[in-house]
């Protein structure tokens, strides 16, 4: 009578553990999936920013330079990839990755950033990095070292 007993106690124990984590994969595919579009397209409306040129190597020359005057060390840049990946240590760890496309006769630039893993979710540190490039592309179109 004793083993009646323990089967049924793993089978429930294992029904219960079972129907556990699949709850945990529901919640973590839901917030993976749950996506507000609004929300989005807000951060990729101030991620990213289209200049007039087709030249992709020059994008990428001045946001590695903007980049390095900014306080960033170039961790990696493929051009073939048209990205760029820095990193500054100021006592913080700010990593930001770059990528520059084509869109026509425009280069659609898009910055990623994170402080220490934590996303950058406001604006303004994306607005400093664009007002930079785009001075540099002026800079750059002026043949102005």
């Amino acid at each position: 009578m004793n083993t009646l007993f323990k089967i049924p106690a793993k089978l429930c124990m294992l029904m219960i553990i079972s129907l556990t984590l699949g709850g945990c994969v529901a919640t973590m595919k839901d917030q993976v999936l749950d996506t507000n579009s609004e929300t989005q397209l807000q951060k990729r409306s101030y991620q990213t920013r289209a200049f007039d040129t087709p030249d992709k190597q020059k994008v990428l020359r001045a946001v590695i330079s903007t980049l390095q005057d900014l306080g960033f060390i170039i961790d990696r840049a493929d051009a073939t990839l048209g990205s760029v990946s820095a990193t500054k240590l100021d006592s913080y760890l700010l990593k930001i990755t770059v990528t520059v496309r084509p869109r026509g006769e425009q280069m659609l630039v898009r910055a990623n950033a994170q402080y220490n893993i934590t996303p950058v979710e406001d604006p303004k540190p994306y607005q400093d990095f664009f007002s930079s490039l785009s001075k540099s592309l002026f800079l750059q179109a002026q043949n102005v070292d």
